[in-house]
């Protein structure tokens, strides 16, 4: 055991029971860790987090009802030491950069949940910042880039849609001109070859979502 230390408690939000296992079993082996509680969407999670008061809290990002970005922005309100790590399938930049601004302390996807979770929960607990290199490598890579303006991910979440540029400037009450003149900007800033390639760029760096 780890003496008189206190386990470090853990609250495990996913939408999949079977990911929620996965953390289970992992942490029912350590000395300095256990499981308090699971929630499975993002409101489930604010009402498990106020009834347990856990030290860390597993947050998936991508749920019904409530996503973990939206709960841990309301956890972190309600109680700015709350210490949230972001669990994901997404390393992209921009997701990862929303997360942190949230108020998530980690970032750590899901494919190395068996590598990294126990040391990365106890780095947070411990005080410290915790992002998967996937993640760190991401914000490096696109720290210098020109972000695209709100009315340019407007356009890009309908190129997304399949909508073409009459299409898209119907839906945003902007003339065609306009909308082809963001369309040039967005394959510029994205460095993308043509409009499909942009939306794939932009939901893989978690600019948009489908």
């Amino acid at each position: 055991m780890v003496g008189d230390k206190n386990p470090i408690r853990v609250l495990a939000v996913d939408d999949h029971s079977v990911f929620r296992q996965g953390v289970a079993s992992l942490l029912e082996d350590q000395p300095d860790m256990t499981l308090v509680a699971e929630a499975s969407n993002g409101r489930e999670a604010i009402q498990q987090f106020r009834a347990h008061r856990p030290d860390v809290t597993l947050m998936d990002l991508q749920m019904q009802e409530m996503n973990g970005l939206d709960a841990t922005i309301a956890i972190r309100n309600e109680f700015p030491n709350a210490r949230i790590v972001v669990l994901t399938t997404y390393s992209g930049d921009v997701q990862v950069l929303r997360a942190l601004k949230a108020g998530a302390q980690g970032y750590l996807l899901k494919g190395l949940l068996h590598e990294e979770l126990l040391e990365t929960i106890r780095a947070v607990h411990a005080g410290k910042k915790a992002l998967s290199p996937e993640a760190s490598h991401e914000i490096a890579q696109h720290a210098t880039d020109d972000p695209l303006t709100p009315g340019e991910i407007a356009v890009l979440c309908l190129i997304a849609a399949g909508d073409a540029n009459k299409q898209i400037a119907s839906h945003l009450s902007i003339s065609e001109e306009t909308v082809k003149s963001r369309v040039k900007n967005i394959l510029s800033k994205l460095g993308a070859n043509d409009r499909t390639h942009a939306a794939m760029i932009g939901l893989k760096r978690g600019i948009i979502e489908l």
